[in-house]
């Protein structure tokens, strides 16, 4: 087994050719995690990335750990049965807006609800960038793709609000160009105890590129992002001149000099999810996007739930018996 105090980043890296597009922002997410590693004190052997399809879905090819490779929309079924059978595992699950959100919908809300141990990173680009540029269940209306030449007339969904809603314990946002901000709130999803979603604005340079550039690029995010920043007021703009006011569900914009009374303190903690929910639905041009954690809550996770269940009942009825459970009541033997 390796010696967790001695892995780097390049430990993590595969021998694979990765192969993704050039510019694509999938290759900074992966150096991102694979800087985070190093820094969780865990094994190799002890981290398991699982997948669904997708671009984003090749990431366990090029981590050096185990990783599953799994079919469309199905990797939290996947993650959830590892995860019940070997709960000591850290296990992260990588999926997009069209694998998650899509045909994928149903099995992500279940394990949101069950709040089993697990990290998901939900990559999102606007887009079904394996499948060459179809819009997405993320894409936004009048979007112009392959399968839309006249405009998508499809509400989307938002990813955060969706997982608010099925019951996150940690729900996040972070964008491919702030190494750091990955850095920080993938090592907070770690240590999170209960399912940790993260979604992460992701770049497709060939079929939706600059879909998120106002809220990302150098020159524009101070004014259209604001960095949440738990039990602190909520400050944005380049001279941190600006700030949200949250009253009820309802959003204002006021000056930062009005910080004492009126701008509010973001605090993820809070229990009552209308408060993320009301963070969650903030959005360009009349807001700013909210990045960072926007809520983190404590609940008892699945898999230990689970166990107990499994300890009372063999308590109480003592270990089964397999080949007497197979041969139990109406049996028949099939010979030749």
């Amino acid at each position: 087994m390796s010696n967790p105090t001695t892995l780097t980043k390049k430990d993590f890296a595969s021998d694979q050719e990765v192969r993704w597009c050039p510019g694509c922002g999938d290759y900074a997410i992966l150096s991102a995690i694979q800087k985070t590693m190093p820094e969780l004190g865990l094994p190799k052997e002890d981290i398991v990335f699982v997948s669904g399809i997708g671009c984003s879905s090749r990431f366990p090819y090029y981590m050096n750990t185990y990783g599953f490779h799994t079919i469309h929309g199905r990797a939290p079924a996947i993650a959830s049965g590892l995860k019940l059978m070997r709960p000591e595992l850290s296990v992260w699950m990588i999926t997009g807006d069209g694998d998650a959100l899509s045909i994928g919908g149903n099995h992500l809300i279940h394990i949101l609800r069950r709040n089993l141990d697990i990290n998901i990173l939900l990559f999102n680009n606007q887009i079904y960038g394996l499948t060459k540029g179809q819009y997405s269940p993320t894409s936004k209306e009048g979007t112009v793709a392959k399968s839309t030449p006249e405009g998508s007339l499809d509400h989307p969904f938002s990813a955060l609000l969706l997982a608010i809603g099925a019951g996150a314990t940690f729900a996040a946002r972070v964008h491919d160009k702030d190494m750091k901000m990955m850095t920080d709130v993938f090592k907070a999803a770690y240590e999170h105890k209960g399912t940790s979603f993260i979604e992460i604005y992701q770049n497709c340079v060939i079929f939706n590129d600059g879909v998120f550039d106002e809220s990302v690029s150098k020159d524009t995010r101070e004014e259209h992002t604001i960095y949440l920043q738990d039990k602190q007021p909520m400050l944005f703009g380049k001279e941190q001149d600006k700030g949200l006011l949250l009253e009820g569900y309802q959003a204002r914009v006021v000056p930062s000099e009005d910080a004492t009374d009126a701008v509010t303190i973001h605090d993820a903690s809070r229990e009552d999810p209308s408060f993320a929910f009301a963070l969650a639905q903030l959005d360009r041009p009349h807001f700013p996007v909210p990045m960072g954690i926007l809520r983190q809550v404590e609940r008892p996770v699945y898999e230990e739930l689970v166990q107990h269940q499994v300890d009372s009942v063999v308590q109480k009825k003592g270990k089964g018996d397999l080949e007497a459970l197979i041969h139990s009541g109406d049996t028949w033997e099939i010979k030749n």
